[in-house]
C-alpha cells in the first residue's frame, strides 16, 4: 500500500538515506521545517513503514568479511512449505546479506558477504546441499564493490 508523501516527508527520506544520524535541527534546516516538525514527520513515517528501520553501514573489508558472493539458486519444487522453509532459511543466516525470490531461470538470487572460499563452501553445504530441495546453484565471486546500497530512489517535485 503507498503512502501520501510530499515534497517535506520525500526531501527528509533522501537526507536520511544519506544520514540517519543527522541532528534533527540540521535536517530542518536542510529541508525547510522547525525541529518539531521533522520529529513528528520522521515518527509518522516510522509508523506507517515508510522506514522500516535506521542501520548502521559497516564495511566488510574492516571486519573481516571481505569477500560478496552472488548465488543463484534453483529449487526442485515450488510446493509453498518448501519455498517458506527456504526462506526462512536464508534469513536466518547471518552471511545472506540480501534475498530474493525471483521469476525466471532461477528462483532465488542471495547476496553473501563472507571472509573467506572456505566459509563459503562450508555455508553452500548447509544452505544447499543438505537442502533437499536445492536443484542447481551458481556461483558468482565479486571482483571489487562497485556500488553497494540500500538508498530508495525518492522523487521530489521542484
Amino acid at each position: 500500500m503507498t503512502v501520501s508523501l510530499d515534497n517535506f516527508d520525500r526531501k527528509l527520506l533522501v537526507e536520511v538515506q544519506q544520514d540517519a544520524q543527522i541532528p534533527q535541527n540540521e535536517l530542518g534546516a536542510r529541508v525547510n521545517l522547525s525541529t518539531a516538525a521533522v520529529n513528528r514527520r520522521l515518527r509518522r513515517l516510522v509508523d506507517e513503514g515508510v522506514i522500516e528501520r535506521y542501520a548502521a553501514v559497516v564495511s566488510p573489508e574492516k571486519v573481516g568479511c571481505a569477500l560478496t558472493i552472488v548465488t543463484m539458486v534453483e529449487v526442485e519444487s515450488e510446493q509453498i512449505d518448501l519455498l517458506d522453509a527456504m526462506k526462512r532459511s536464508f534469513a536466518q543466516c547471518p552471511f545472506v546479506q540480501q534475498c530474493y525470490y525471483v521469476a525466471g531461470e532461477w528462483d532465488f538470487v542471495l547476496v553473501l558477504t563472507v571472509h573467506n572460499m572456505d566459509q563459503y563452501t562450508e555455508l553452500t553445504r548447509q544452505l544447499f546441499f543438505s537442502n533437499n530441495n536445492v536443484k542447481r546453484f551458481k556461483t558468482l565471486v565479486s571482483m571489487s564493490r562497485v556500488k553497494v546500497g540500500l538508498g530508495v530512489p525518492v522523487s521530489i517535485d521542484e
